[in-house]
């Protein structure tokens, strides 16, 4: 965890929730998911509550070295394509599902493709024969009724799709011949929850344009069932944060994640909503801006709303809630509390009673930097945890204490940061929520640092929790972004994915590059080739994290990832990603998330590393654990264009 350095420390409002304060009263702590067979894993992050928790124990600490592949098929091609001729490349975020056995995910650009869990043996390939091909992160299984046979469900573009589990062809009564419009693009997985699919939205983040609504759409018609706006609309709850008419035709504001949760016994369902556009400046858009940053709960059934927290006021710094709230009891004061936690790119951990958005160990709102960007509107404060108390990642710099070192990386590499900082004018942090300053045309170059930037934090692979004991686990990164903010000059900015005709300011740097530049600069190998770049701070910049949600507290952190261009004994850098782990009865966490083409398994009371497979590519997706047909304990993942499935040997 880290120290925060920061030029305000005193505490100016303390949020109606402080540590200790009274919980509802809770009548039920049953599992917060519908049942889930032992062996299957049908939904992307195996259940509803988003635990990646498997049940399995036949791969344990004892034998995990033991693991050996068992089988791997490409997911970039179609069955016919000649392995030699360019081909669409396939999606490396995607996580199948398993149920009896039987796999399936979207693959290539038009397919979905059904599989024999242990040994990879296709079954069935649909061609979705849509206007739009799938750039989806999975599909959803619904497991059908009386009447209906079980589909599969995926997003195509604006479209949702659904076929026939059993033989991959258009479901019958769906839509228009399988195909259900939904206006609004996703690449995200349908949360089915009993007979509706429920989706987020990719509008894209022009600062003016489509609604970033969440939708509902009924599995057996197609059918549109509710709609929730995320931008709340004139009496709408919510709707005051939005100050000079802001929230007209406002875009982002949507849930980009790839996957949702919810709470079966309580008909809830948890909504990870994302900033307003554009990213970095919000003058357009004074307030708070709900529902921009917030959880938010809502009727699974009809779309009610029912509670909302917000991570971050009026952002400016890109902050999304990237992935949703992972569902776990726990004991608090000698009483169970259903409650969620929820950590995104700010890399602060919120722990949440589910029934009432309440913090459990309450929530402190503290004084942040205010900046000098003309016509921007600046939150005074931001909530911040009391407990946990410190962030996951690096979320401020001391030069003195923080600037990477030669015996860190490599003379070269150290050199040529302090050659930025210095054509940078150096660089302004002053803690958590350091807002990006004002450079005027002409003025000498005065950088800020941003930390965590864009990718920082725990990013769209989510947090996994092993409910028997109450623990979290999530790969945490360190990452920056460096700049300012400028006068709109059209065609030479970032652009920032906004509209430059209704935007008057927008990023910039001294090296005109981005829009994601980071205070990093370039590993030079002993031939003088280019390696890639490190960060400008000290190791490590990843790491695997485990924190006890019954206490707030961190139970253990390792080191994720090494840097092969670096000396041996330099290599455990940690290594940047986005993905997230998954954890199992056997005491195991699986996690692949990092650069360096390894796929890892930790001790889960430890952290300690106890097996790892080197690979042909980086496993930028969440693992899966599952039971095949042959009763034995299958671990897979997509690593590039190939899915690889492990097997004690």
């Amino acid at each position: 965890m880290f120290r925060i350095t920061s030029t305000q420390s005193n505490v100016d409002r303390i949020l109606a929730y402080p540590a200790g304060a009274a919980l509802l009263a809770v009548t039920s702590v049953a599992a917060a998911q519908t049942p889930v067979a032992d062996g299957d894993w049908p939904y992307f992050s195996l259940d509803l509550a988003g635990t990646r928790f498997s049940p399995l124990t036949e791969i344990d600490a004892e034998n995990v070295g033991d693991l050996a592949e068992a089988w791997s098929i490409p997911v970039a091609r179609s069955a016919t394509d000649d392995d030699d001729a360019p081909g669409p490349s396939g999606n490396p975020q995607v996580t199948p599902i398993v149920v009896d056995g039987i796999m399936y995910l979207p693959v290539r650009g038009h397919e979905v493709l059904a599989l024999d869990a242990a040994t990879g043996e296709e079954i069935w390939r649909s061609d979705l024969e849509a206007p739009f091909g799938t750039d989806a992160r999975g599909v959803a299984y619904w497991p059908g009724d009386e009447e209906l046979d079980p589909r599969i469900l995926v997003m195509a573009g604006p479209t949702l799709i659904a076929l026939d589990a059993a033989t991959g062809e258009p479901a019958a009564g769906f839509g228009r011949n399988g195909v259900a419009q939904v206006t609004v693009p996703w690449r995200g997985v349908p949360l089915v929850y009993d007979n509706v699919a429920i989706l987020g939205a990719y509008p894209g983040e022009m600062n003016r344009g489509m609604p970033g609504d969440t939708r509902a759409f009924d599995v057996r018609t197609g059918e549109l069932v509710w709609s929730f706006h995320t931008v709340p609309l004139p009496g709408e709850a919510g709707h005051e944060t939005w100050l000079d008419e802001g929230w007209r035709n406002r875009s982002g504001v949507n849930v980009w994640a790839y996957y949702m949760t919810a709470d079966a016994d309580r008909g809830l369902v948890y909504m990870p909503v994302s900033s307003a556009a554009g990213n970095y400046w919000g003058g357009d858009r004074p307030g708070d801006n709900l529902f921009s940053n917030s959880i938010v709960a809502v009727d699974a059934a009809t779309g009610e709303y029912r509670w909302h927290f917000q991570t971050v006021h009026h952002d400016l710094w890109d902050f999304d809630l990237p992935n949703p709230p992972v569902l776990v009891d726990i004991e608090r004061d000698g009483r169970a509390v259903p409650a969620l936690a929820s950590v995104g790119k700010t890399a602060w951990v919120y722990i949440l009673n589910r029934e009432s958005g309440e913090p459990v160990f309450g929530v402190e709102e503290r004084p942040v930097p205010i900046g000098s960007v003309p016509d921007e509107w600046y939150s005074p404060t931001q909530p911040f945890p009391v407990k946990p108390a410190e962030p996951v990642s690096r979320v401020a710099f001391d030069r003195e204490l923080d600037m990477v070192r030669p015996e860190d990386t490599t003379p070269q590499h150290a050199a040529a940061c302090e050659e930025l900082w210095e054509r940078s004018g150096g660089f302004i942090n002053v803690g958590p929520y350091t807002p990006f300053g004002f450079h005027a045309e002409g003025a000498a170059p005065r950088s800020t640092l941003q930390l965590p930037g864009a990718g920082g934090g725990v990013n769209w692979g989510g947090v996994a929790t092993d409910p028997t004991r109450g623990l979290l686990f999530m790969h945490a990164n360190d990452s920056s972004l460096v700049g300012w903010i400028e006068a709109k000059r059209p065609g030479e900015n970032y652009g920032n994915g906004t509209d430059g005709s209704t935007i008057p300011y927008d990023r910039g740097s001294v090296d005109g590059a981005g829009p994601y530049f980071s205070f990093s600069a370039p590993l030079i190998g002993a031939d003088g080739e280019r390696l890639g770049s490190l960060p400008c701070y000290r190791p490590p910049w990843s790491r695997l994290v485990a924190i006890d949600a019954n206490s707030g507290e961190v139970v253990w952190e390792t080191t994720l990832g090494i840097t092969e261009g670096l000396p041996p004994e330099r290599q455990l850098t940690g290594s940047i990603g986005s993905a997230g782990p998954s954890v199992t009865a056997g005491g195991l966490v699986f996690v692949g998330a990092t650069r360096d083409r390894r796929f890892r398994a930790f001790d889960a009371s430890t952290g300690e590393q106890l097996w790892e497979a080197v690979l042909d590519a980086s496993v930028n997706a969440n693992p899966l654990i599952y039971l095949g047909n042959d009763g034995r304990q299958y671990v897979a993942a997509v690593a590039g264009d190939t899915l690889v499935s492990f097997a004690l040997r």
